[in-house]
Formats: C-alpha cells, structure tokens, sequence
C-alpha cells in the first residue's frame, strides 16, 4: 500500500509540476520505490524547473531491480519500453546483451571533458562493458555493520572494541544472541550480492576476467559459504526478509545487521530515538588487502529512446540525475554514496551533510576504497543464476555443507550458462 502511495505521489506531483508546455515528454522507469520514490519526485522537480522544454512521465514502479528488468524485456517484446531505465548495476547488461540499451559514447564525446564534469574512470567503469560505455552509475552502495550499541554492551562488547574479523564478529553475535529468546545476534541476507560482498572480503571473484567460467567455487568462495554456515549454527541467525530485519534492528530487538550501506537513512529513522545506529566498515578477511574488493551496489541509468528529439532531452536529463545536483538529491535522501566526484570534491555540495553524518562519511569512505563492478552474470538465465545462489545460502544457513553446496551451486551454474 505504501509503494502505491508513493507511486501515487510521486505521478501527481510530475502532473502538476510538468503542467507547462514542454516539447518533449520522457518516461522515466525507475524501481525499490521504498528507496528512489521521494528521490525520483525531488529529482525529476528540480530537472523540469531547469529544463521547462521536457516534461517527466515516471511510471508506477518496479518492485525491485530484478522485477524491474523482466518488465522492461516484456515491454520491449510490446514495443512500449520507456525512453530511460534506473537498474540495479548489475542489471543494466542483460539490456545490453539484447540490443535495448543505446550506446552513450556518441553523447559523452571528448571523454575528458566528460571526466573534468565529475564523471571519473573508475565511476565510468560501472557502466561500462568491453570499453563502450551503455550506463552512467546514479547511486553507490557497500554491504556494511550496523550496529545497536546498547545490545553489544550488554553482551560484554562495545563499539571501540568492535572486531575487526569474521571470527571476533561470530563469537561476539552469538553472545548478543544469547541475551534472550526475542534477541537475535546478527544478520544478513542469503543474496547474491551479499555473498559476492563476502566473496570480495576474502579476496575471491564471481567470474574470471573474461566471463567464461565461474569462480565462486574457489578456495575464497569456500570461505565466504562457510562463514554464512557458521552464523548460521553458532550466532543462531535465521533466514527472515530484509523487511523482517530491519524491523528488528529497529525495534532494538538485532544486534548486528549486515546490510547495504544505501539503507542507512531509513535505518536510523526506524530506531529513532530508541538507541543510536552506529555504521561500521565490512570485515576485510583477505590478508592480502590488493585483493579485497565490494561489490558496488546501486544504480544506473541506460537510455532506451531511438528518437533522436528524446535522445537529446534523455541525455540531458541523465546528465543532470547523475551530476552534482542530482547526487547532492540522492545523498541527502538515502544511504547511497555519489556517483559523481565534483559532488566530493566540492565541499559546497556535501561539506556541511558529512560534518553532521559520521555514518555516512565512513560508508562512503568504503566506496572510494573497495568499491568494485557488481558481477552480472551473462545472457538471458542472469536473473535465475542469482536465484540459484540465493536458494543455496538458504541451505547453508539452515545447516547443509557448505563447501559442498556451493560447489554444487557453481556446477549449475555452469551447467545453465552454457559454461565449459
């Protein structure tokens, strides 16, 4: 009912807002509305004040990026595709890989005019693939700690002496799990994005460089499912939704939850003043700190339109959604670290909003160390390859081998992508 509301808002705002003239009209996909739904409305206002020319249409939304991908390829088969997409970074390729996306090099042009506009290499790497560039990253996001100080107190811990690895955080969890039946320890998802956030701490990849065969199945991998194994069976964690998990850390009732750094301002509104969320950077396991990388979560958006009117007004308004004063829009109202380097660079941006936001300082300070390309995995079966995954953490968690679950999980994964 909430994601209706907002979808509700968010269209009479844009109604109201665009009722000017305007020679081109964009629609506008985005999905997670419990997080872009006051984003987008804050977003799309400022765009069309700027630029009265183009209106915005943003459709109802999708319910998450998975669901958001799989409308989009059913409207491409209707011909009705909106003209741009917010994805889940490690979605946007499945458009690629059948032809939607427009390839946005022709509109970038001089590519260090581009850079000298906030838009760095490293920032232009998450949309890119096999060096053409088909999305620009408009969020940014790390798995990190949060955690509810005054259960670790009363468990014997504290913040200043929070461990620093995997082994410290399962026998510190499983005390907290100890206070009492309503009390769980620690938390977090069996998805694969999760797990490729472990995977990366200890050093491991999805994929091999060149995506022919999978490595999840490695000595890194083995470790990671092992470590979801043991909080399962030692810290006593269990395997309720997202939702469940943040309503828990909320009502005081989850020590530990390990979740996207993009959920940190909800986070802390959900536990109002019952106790102070305090934002941890991931555990790094790997000894060999050049190997470690996390995932980059978040989004980005691709241009869908052929028209060659609304592919001018489309850049401009990716442009704007993902420059300086659409990142100051997405910091201000989510968890999400910017994608755009001036917006950092310039304290006029965001200088006040880190001096006042510990929290997010140090989850955006993970992104600028370890953030890396949030693995997708190739062709039409990429949705259901996560799926698979996601089951198998499940099983883990709820007490099968891990190591040999997750070599299992790798054979069909092979065995679905046509991998040798």
């Amino acid at each position: 009912m909430k994601r209706i509301f907002a979808a509700m808002f968010v269209a009479s705002f844009l109604a109201v807002g665009s009722a000017m003239a305007a020679d081109v009209t964009l629609s506008v996909h985005y999905a997670h509305p419990n997080l872009w739904a006051k984003v987008q409305g804050k977003i799309a206002e400022a765009f069309m004040k700027q630029n009265p020319d183009i209106k915005l249409e943003i459709a109802a939304p999708a319910e998450n990026y998975a669901a958001g991908v799989q409308r989009l390829l059913r409207e491409a088969v209707a011909k009705k595709l909106p003209d741009v997409a917010f994805l889940g970074l490690n979605r946007w390729r499945i458009l690629q890989d059948r032809g939607l996306a427009v390839e946005l090099d022709p509109f970038i042009g001089d590519a260090a005019k581009f850079a000298a506009k906030g838009y760095t290499p490293a920032l232009r790497s998450l949309g890119q693939y096999k060096g053409k560039q088909y999305a620009i990253a408009a969020s940014a996001s790390t798995l990190v700690i949060y955690v509810n100080p005054e259960l670790l107190a009363k468990a014997g811990g504290s913040l200043d002496a929070f461990p620093r690895n995997f082994e410290g955080l399962i026998q510190l969890a499983a005390k907290v799990n100890a206070l009492g039946d309503n009390i769980d320890g620690v938390w977090v998802s069996a998805h694969d994005w999760r797990f490729q956030s472990m995977l990366g701490s200890y050093g491991g990849r999805p994929m091999n460089e060149d995506e022919p065969d999978t490595t999840f199945d490695a000595e890194p991998g083995v470790m990671a499912a092992k470590l979801y194994s043991r909080l399962g069976k030692e810290a006593g964690m269990k395997t309720y939704d997202g939702k469940a998990a943040r309503q828990s850390f909320a009502a005081g009732t989850l020590g530990i939850y390990i979740d996207s750094s993009s959920y940190l301002t909800r986070v802390v509104a959900g536990a109002g003043g019952r106790f102070k969320v305090t934002l941890l950077p991931l555990v790094v396991a790997a000894k060999d700190k050049s190997t470690v990388y996390f995932p980059t979560g978040g989004s980005a958006i691709v241009m869908l339109t052929r028209d060659p009117k609304k592919q001018a007004a489309a850049w401009r308004y990716i442009q704007f959604a993902t420059g300086p004063e659409g990142a100051k829009i997405v910091v201000e109202n989510t968890g999400y670290a910017p994608t755009n380097e001036l917006v950092l660079k310039d304290k006029s941006y965001l200088g006040d909003f880190y001096a006042r936001n510990e929290n997010s300082r140090r989850a955006h300070a993970q992104v600028a160390a370890y953030s890396g390309p949030w693995y997708a995995y190739p062709g039409a079966e990429g949705v259901a390859v996560t799926d698979l995954i996601g089951a198998a953490l499940v099983d883990i968690i709820e007490g099968d081998d891990a190591e040999a679950t997750i070599k299992k999980v790798a054979a069909d994964v092979r065995s679905k992508l046509k991998m040798k």
